[in-house]
C-alpha cells in the first residue's frame, strides 16, 4: 500500500471537513445535525495528532487543535458536553486534550481536562464498582465505554494525583474479564446487565447475546492504550499492570484464531460462515492497531507484525476504494447498541448486528484506520 494513497485520502477528509460539520460524522449529517461534542470526532481527533506525531507535519496539528479549540471557552466549559447524561461515550474526546495541552500550551485545555474529570469522580456505578454506560443504560457494563473513559482516568491520575486511583481502574478492567469474558473462545460479550433485567440480557448470567467486533476492538484499545498510559505500573511492573497485559495479550491470540483469511474480521467474528455476516473494517482496524502497536511496546513478539499487517492490508484490499477519481473507506458498521427499554429492536441478535447501516468514511472506521495506518507506517521506517 503506497502512504502517499492514504495520506492523501486523509487530506481530502480534512478539507472538506469544518468543526460543525466534519464529512466523517455520518450519523450527525443523516440526522440533519451540526457536530458537537461526541466519541465519534474524539477518535478522529486523536487519529489527526497521532498522524502529526509521526510526520511532523504541522497542518495535522493546525487542524486537530482549532477543531478542539472551537468547542472549549475559556473558562475550561465544552460546548455540547453535559455531565448529567453521565455518558462514557462523551470522556473519550477529553483524551485529546492532555496532547494538545502539552502541544499548544493552552491553559483552557487543562481547565478541560478537569471539567471532564469531575464526571470520572461521580460516574454512578454498579454494586461491583464499575461504571455505568450511560444514565440511560443504569447498572450497565458495555466494553465500548471501558475505552471510551478508563484510558483518560488512567492519564489523568498518572499525571495529576501520582496514581492515587489506579487500583481502581484496575479493579474495573478485572471485574469485566470474571464476568463478560466467555472461557471456551477467549472472546468478550459486548454488554452486561449486573440487574439481569433488562430485554436483551441473559436472565441467567445477565450478558448480551453476542461478540460484536467493534465492542471486541474498543476493549482491547482499552486495555492496551491504558497499559501504555500507566508509566507508574510500567515502571515497576507491578502486579495489576502485570495481570492486565496479561488479560491483553490473551484476548490477541483469541481474536487471531478467528481472522479471516483476508485478513479481517466478521462483525459478528465467530460466525463468519454465517449467511448476512460480513467482513467489518471499523472493528478490523482497532485490531490491526492494537497488534501493531502491542509488538512496537513490546507487549508482544515481532511475529505478531504478520497478523497485523494482514488485518491492515485485508483493510485496503477489501474496502479502500475509488469513485469519481475520490478515495472511500467503506465496510463500516454505523452504529451497534443494546436497549434501551424503549427500543426492543437493538435486542443483541445476530439479526439485529446485521440489520445496522454500512456506511463509508466513517469516523468510527476513519480513525481507527488512520491510527492503523500510524503504526503500520512506523513498522515500514523501522
Amino acid at each position: 500500500m503506497n502512504s502517499q494513497v492514504i495520506e492523501t485520502y486523509i487530506d481530502s477528509l480534512l478539507e472538506r471537513s469544518t468543526p460543525e460539520i466534519p464529512v466523517w460524522n455520518i450519523e450527525k449529517a443523516l440526522a440533519g445535525k451540526k457536530s458537537g461534542w461526541d466519541y465519534i470526532d474524539g477518535c478522529m481527533i486523536m487519529a489527526i495528532l497521532e498522524i502529526y506525531q509521526l510526520t511532523g507535519n504541522k497542518k495535522y496539528l493546525t487542524f486537530a487543535d482549532s477543531y478542539i479549540d472551537f468547542r472549549i471557552n475559556e473558562d475550561g466549559s465544552i460546548d455540547g458536553y453535559d455531565i448529567n447524561e453521565w455518558n462514557l461515550d462523551e470522556i473519550n474526546g477529553a483524551k485529546n486534550l492532555f496532547t494538545l495541552y502539552d502541544l499548544t500550551g493552552k491553559e483552557k485545555y487543562r481547565k478541560a481536562i478537569d471539567t471532564v474529570y469531575e464526571q470520572i469522580k461521580k460516574q454512578p456505578r454498579t454494586k461491583a464498582g464499575n461504571f455505568w454506560h450511560k444514565a440511560i443504560y443504569p447498572n450497565q457494563v458495555w466494553l465500548d465505554g471501558l475505552y471510551m473513559a478508563l484510558p483518560f482516568y488512567m492519564e489523568y491520575e498518572v499525571n495529576f494525583t501520582n496514581g492515587k486511583n489506579r487500583s481502581d481502574i484496575y479493579k474495573q478492567f478485572f471485574t469485566v474479564a470474571s464476568i463478560m469474558k466467555n472461557q471456551e473462545t477467549g472472546l468478550y460479550y459486548h454488554c452486561y446487565d449486573e440487574t439481569k433485567s433488562i430485554f436483551w440480557a441473559n436472565p441467567d448470567t445477565g450478558l448480551s447475546k453476542h461478540y460484536w467486533l467493534r465492542a471486541l476492538g474498543w476493549y482491547s484499545m482499552a486495555l492496551l492504550d491504558t497499559l501504555d498510559k500507566d508509566d507508574i505500573g510500567k515502571e515497576n511492573q507491578d502486579t495489576n499492570w502485570t495481570r492486565l497485559k496479561h488479560i491483553f495479550v490473551d484476548l490477541m491470540n483469541s481474536m487471531i484464531t478467528y481472522q479471516d483469511k483476508s485478513g479481517m474480521w466478521y462483525q459478528v467474528p465467530d460466525c463468519g460462515n454465517r449467511e448476512k455476516n460480513y467482513l467489518e473494517t471499523s472493528g478490523t482496524s482497532i485490531m490491526a492497531y492494537c497488534l501493531f502497536k502491542a509488538v512496537r511496546l513490546g507487549f508482544l513478539p515481532q511475529s505478531y507484525t504478520t497478523q497485523a499487517n494482514k488485518a491492515f492490508m485485508g483493510v485496503c484490499n477489501t474496502y479502500l476504494t475509488t469513485e469519481n477519481d475520490t478515495l472511500h473507506l467503506g465496510g463500516i458498521c454505523l452504529m451497534a447498541g443494546l436497549g434501551p427499554e424503549n427500543n426492543p429492536k437493538r435486542d443483541g441478535t445476530f439479526e439485529y448486528y446485521m440489520g445496522e447501516p454500512i456506511v463509508k468514511d466513517d469516523a468510527k472506521g476513519v480513525g481507527p484506520f488512520i491510527l492503523a495506518y500510524s503504526e503500520w507506517k512506523a513498522s515500514q521506517e523501522k
